[in-house]
């Protein structure tokens, strides 16, 4: 009980943390509410996407498998919603910028890694929509689904350290690193896991 606890104080930090110091930045006083709100949807995708791998795996403690599939689910819809809120907020602001940074000319090395996992995220999306309408096989899936995922990490948590700007440098950067190290430990268990499995002529498991 005292470790699930602290597990969850842990993670809890790790995101809430981030905002609570981005929210107190003297830079807010200069921008606009709008820019703001799409500024701290980005800082929410990012911790969103910390549970993503965590849930899919069942290292969330007191939470059964199925209910962590299902939050995933709900919280890969949020992670869309959050993405939109973000992009949309920074074009209705800035959209000279926004169009430098899709058209991936914009001179700011943040840019190009953000569109892309911002592309990457909306194709997650799409498929896990239409997945039994174009009938992809677990495996096809499964494969589609983690390539895009190391995308979606990797682009955003390079996309995130590059900003400067409201977030405080070491507590996005242990939310980051934390991103990534959740993603790769789960990984690397799924695929010991399914080749387990296949040695025992169970066949992958089903995600």
């Amino acid at each position: 009980m005292a470790r699930a606890t602290l597990i969850w104080a842990a993670l809890a930090a790790a995101v809430f943390v981030p905002i609570a110091v981005a929210a107190a930045s003297p830079l807010h006083e200069w921008r606009d509410p709008l820019y703001i709100l799409a500024g701290f949807a980005g800082i929410v995708a990012l911790g969103l996407i910390l549970f993503q791998p965590l849930l899919i795996a069942g290292y969330l403690p007191g939470l059964p498998s199925y209910r962590g599939r299902r939050a995933h689910h709900w919280i890969g819809g949020t992670l869309v919603a959050a993405v939109v809120v973000h992009v949309g907020g920074l074009w209705i602001t800035s959209p000279p910028d926004m169009i430098d940074a899709l058209l991936f000319v914009s001179p700011t090395p943040f840019s190009p890694f953000g569109v892309i996992a911002m592309w990457a995220i909306f194709a997650v999306a799409l498929l896990a929509a239409l997945r039994r309408r174009l009938r992809l096989r677990p495996q096809t899936w499964r494969i589609a689904h983690m390539l895009l995922a190391v995308v979606i990490v990797v682009g955003t948590a390079v996309h995130g350290m590059l900003i400067e700007g409201a977030m405080e440098t070491v507590s996005k950067a242990a939310l980051c690193a934390l991103v990534l190290a959740a993603t790769m430990k789960v990984m690397a268990d799924l695929r010991v896991w399914r080749k387990r499995a296949t040695s025992r002529g169970e066949g992958p498991a089903r995600q």
